[in-house]
């Protein structure tokens, strides 16, 4: 049950690998000690729900089960306040477990995997429920603005190095040097090329934002790198299909998730909501979904 439950941690980055979810579990833990609980707590509780319902063991062992609820749990953790928000984010990543076995169902005649998708909707969706009930109070740092009076500010420090570790962190809302290392060590001990492909797509990320004149604070902070890290590991290594050129491809899928990120975050301004993943998401989809009648791609 808890060597399933780590599977679950590390399948956010596509790994089914119990001790690369035991590493992913302490960078967390690193920079959150209370996060480091809700992200295991959440999983076991995702794997429970595959468990009691009657999943498929193989399912349930790959850990499938808990990879929505593990960021579900941690989203709601961290945007939501008051000692309310414990129970709150560990019901989130219960629905969040159910979802994802609705959604396996609605997908499964498609071959679209559906990825981090139930984890959007259920954050998504408790974070606008803190505008008409008084029980979910949303953090202050998820401010809805009027795009009317937005200004865009390109300036700020460039540190390279901040961005190339920040990227990965930021798929678990982590803003930490050592554990983004951590988690870089984590996806090289599941594969080497796992690991390669995770830094080509984050200086992909890297070198796209910086060019297209993204906002310096959020290309280091790695708010673009994360979609396209997962986004050139789903194209490129877990559902790569018949293609003979991944990596082409995958770093065309990694660049798109920039201008994708950019219209995503703009779009969900007037709400105050994070962009979360949808932008892998949404990418991945495409060029997948693409590949049903493109198979070269």
């Amino acid at each position: 049950m808890f060597l399933t439950s780590l599977k679950g941690i590390s399948q956010v980055i596509f790994i089914e690998n119990a001790f690369s979810g035991f590493i992913i579990l302490v960078a967390i833990t690193i920079a959150s000690y209370s996060l480091g609980i809700i992200a295991l707590l959440s999983s076991v509780i995702g794997t429970l729900i595959g468990r009691v319902g009657g999943a498929e063991k193989e399912t349930i062992n790959q850990g499938l089960y808990g990879y929505n609820s593990v960021l579900t749990g941690m989203a709601l953790f961290l945007f939501l306040q008051g000692d309310e928000r414990w129970f709150i984010a560990l019901v989130g990543s219960a629905i969040a477990a159910l979802l994802t076995a609705a959604m396996m169902h609605v997908f499964r005649q498609t071959g679209i995997p559906i990825l981090t998708f139930p984890f959007i909707v259920i954050t998504w969706f408790f974070l606008l429920t803190t505008y008409r009930l008084v029980a979910f109070k949303i953090s202050p740092d998820l401010t809805p603005q009027s795009l009317s009076s937005w200004t865009l500010n390109i300036k700020g420090e460039t540190n390279w190095l901040d961005g190339a570790v920040n990227g990965i962190g930021q798929i678990f809302f982590l803003d930490n040097t050592l554990s983004g290392i951590l988690l870089f060590i984590a996806v090289f001990w599941a594969g080497r090329r796992l690991g390669v492909y995770a830094v080509i797509g984050n200086i992909a990320a890297l070198l796209t934002s910086y060019s297209l004149g993204g906002e310096h604070s959020l290309i280091f902070m790695g708010l673009y790198g994360y979609n396209a890290i997962l986004t050139i590991l789903a194209v490129s290594i877990v559902f790569k299909g018949d293609s003979r050129h991944v990596l082409i491809i995958g770093i065309i899928a990694a660049c798109l998730t920039v201008p994708i990120t950019a219209s995503v975050v703009t779009w969900l301004l007037p709400y105050g909501l994070p962009a979360l993943t949808m932008p892998f998401v949404f990418c991945t989809w495409i060029f997948l979904g693409a590949r049903k009648v493109l198979p070269k791609i």
